[in-house]
Formats: C-alpha cells, sequence, structure tokens
C-alpha cells in the first residue's frame, strides 16, 4: 500500500512526500520534472519521471508500487502567466487531472488529495473566505483548479471516488534546507532575488482601510500545509468523512509592510521597501477561515511569519552553495 504524490519533486509536493514517508506512510512520485527538481526526492522513495497525461505510464506507476491513493499536486501553478497559456493550462490540469482519474478507476485506487487553490475565488465580495464563498475564478489557472475539484466530484458520484480538495492561499517557508522555492513568480523568491541583485522591493498601495495601510494576505507554511495533506491521506484510508474541499489559511493573514518587515529581519539584510501607488483591482484584505480544516485535518499555523521567511532564507541560500537554481 502506497500513495501517489504527482508532482512529488516540486517545492509543495516534496513536503508532502516527506511528511508521508516520515508519518510512516509508503510514498511514490511521478514528475515530468517541468517545473520539479529530481534531487528534492528523498533517497529510498521510488520516483517515476513521466506526466500525468501519460495515462499508460500512470497505470505502470500504479500496479508496480502497490497504489492505494493518490496525492496530486502536479499542475500549472502560475496564475499571471495562465492568462498568456490558457490552452497550456487546460491540458496540464485539466486533461492531466482526467487521465489520472480514469488510469485510477482503470486500477481500482478510490481515494485521492487534490491540490486546489485559493484562486478559485477570484477576488471574493468578503475579506474572510469560507469553503462557502462564491467562486469566481478570474484566471484560467483557477478555472482549472476548480474544474479540477468538479471532475472529483462527479468521478464521486459516477465511481464512488472518495476525494477531498485542500485550497490554500500564498504558500512559503521551508521544512528542509535541501527545499526551496524554484518559482519564478511568487513573492518570497522575487523578494530575495531583488535584494540579493541590489534591487529594492516594492509595496503597491499604502492607503488601504487595513491596520497599516498596506494590502493584507494570507500566508502559511509549506510544512504545515505537508501535515494537513497527510491527515486527509489518513482520514480517506480509514474510511472516515471528509468535506469535498477545505481551506488551508490563517483567520488573520499579514500586512505587505509586515512581509517586508520580516524579510528584513530574517535576512539581515535592511532595506526600506519603495513606495508605489494601488495597482488596479488589488482588494485591501483577503484571508482564509481555516476552521473546517482545524476540525478534521490537524490544520494550524505552527509557524510565524519570521519562521516562515527565515526557513524560506536557509533554503535559498543552501541552494546557491551548490549552484542549484534559485
Amino acid at each position: 500500500m502506497s500513495w501517489l504524490v504527482t508532482g512529488g519533486a516540486g517545492y509543495i509536493g516534496s513536503h508532502v512526500v516527506r511528511e508521508l514517508t516520515g508519518a510512516g506512510l509508503e510514498a511514490v512520485v511521478l514528475d515530468d520534472l517541468s517545473s520539479g527538481i529530481a534531487s528534492f526526492v528523498p533517497e529510498g522513495v521510488p520516483f517515476v519521471r513521466g506526466s500525468v497525461l501519460d495515462r499508460g505510464l500512470v497505470s505502470e506507476a500504479i500496479d508496480r508500487h502497490g497504489v492505494t491513493g493518490v496525492v496530486h499536486v502536479a499542475g500549472y501553478k502560475y496564475a499571471g502567466v495562465s492568462v498568456q497559456r490558457p490552452l497550456h493550462t487546460y491540458d496540464q490540469n485539466v486533461t492531466g487531472t482526467a487521465r489520472l482519474l480514469e488510469a485510477m478507476a482503470d486500477r481500482g485506487v478510490d481515494r485521492i488529495v487534490f491540490s486546489s487553490s485559493a484562486a478559485v475565488y477570484g477576488t471574493p465580495p468578503t475579506d474572510t473566505v469560507t469553503e462557502d464563498t462564491p467562486k469566481a475564478p478570474a484566471s484560467p489557472y483557477g478555472e482549472s483548479k476548480l474544474i479540477g475539484e468538479w471532475l472529483l466530484r462527479d468521478q464521486g458520484v459516477a465511481a464512488g471516488l472518495r476525494h477531498t480538495s485542500l485550497r490554500y492561499f500564498n504558500v512559503v517557508g521551508s521544512g528542509d534546507d535541501a527545499l526551496y522555492d524554484a518559482s519564478p513568480h511568487n513573492l518570497f523568491p522575487l523578494v530575495f532575488d531583488a535584494l540579493l541583485e541590489g534591487r529594492t522591493p516594492r509595496v503597491n498601495g499604502t492607503d488601504y482601510d487595513t491596520p497599516d495601510g498596506t494590502c493584507v494576505r494570507d500566508y502559511v507554511h509549506v510544512s504545515d500545509l505537508a501535515v494537513s495533506h497527510v491527515a486527509a491521506a489518513r482520514r480517506l484510508d480509514a474510511g472516515e468523512p471528509v468535506e469535498p474541499a477545505y481551506n488551508l489559511g490563517s483567520g488573520g493573514g499579514a500586512s505587505v509592510r509586515e512581509i517586508m518587515a520580516a524579510v528584513a529581519a530574517g535576512t539581515g539584510l535592511d532595506f526600506e521597501p519603495e513606495l508605489a501607488p494601488r495597482r488596479p483591482g488589488d482588494p485591501a484584505r483577503i484571508v482564509a477561515d481555516g476552521s473546517l480544516a482545524a476540525r478534521d485535518l490537524d490544520w494550524a499555523m505552527r509557524h510565524s511569519l519570521l519562521d516562515m521567511v527565515t526557513s524560506a532564507w536557509r533554503a535559498r541560500q543552501a541552494a546557491a552553495s551548490v549552484g542549484d537554481p534559485a
């Protein structure tokens, strides 16, 4: 019995793999390395290089490794870029999920934890998002994640698939100095790179109706996220009830000024951010209510904002010291 982690060589997936094995569950990684990094796969964990779009390869991996459940993290995850690459986004995230579900059905694998996203909400009409907040994705990426949730729902009706989808906001930090966020679009890598290149990070908008005038967003530590993926897998293994979807969020969030102050403290690189006007369409505050996940999936904010920065910075420095991309 083992869990197949698609995208298990990526930033989030590799943390999930480590959490699974640390909890005594067997893991198998499937990743095409389009954005994943082979060295992120722990020694001793089987690694199948390939795409979820390759139904035959997925079926073969299920058979060879005795897979009984799937944590589906693989996908094209760049919301902003997805607007320019909608067909690629749908191919990877919608068609890929459908192919994966077909292989699972063929092989009698009936449980899946799906990596969804807060992008399914778009710009919500409330500043605290619950699972029942209306869905209005604003990008092909967000749309593809919502369709993924629908595919699971419909396969649950049609074939008895047991499933849950985990929606998270801004995932940061590192649970292992060997694992870092290599995304060219995520906040922490962008801020770190700007500082290291002598550029000043920018704050867009300082006149919002928030305690310090800057936007408030939800940031969660990747290790906390991984814990809840494993808790979801355990509930599915045990036949315990789960909600169709869970938000993994802090309920409080952090402002852009707070992020910048934490980055300065955590890196030791003192700076004053450049202050710029608001960007059109940026809401003042968006955070997630994680109470359902706290009830069912051992969800908790175990790391402070400073923990998030310092752990991410250590991993960034470790990557640079061995010549890995950062």
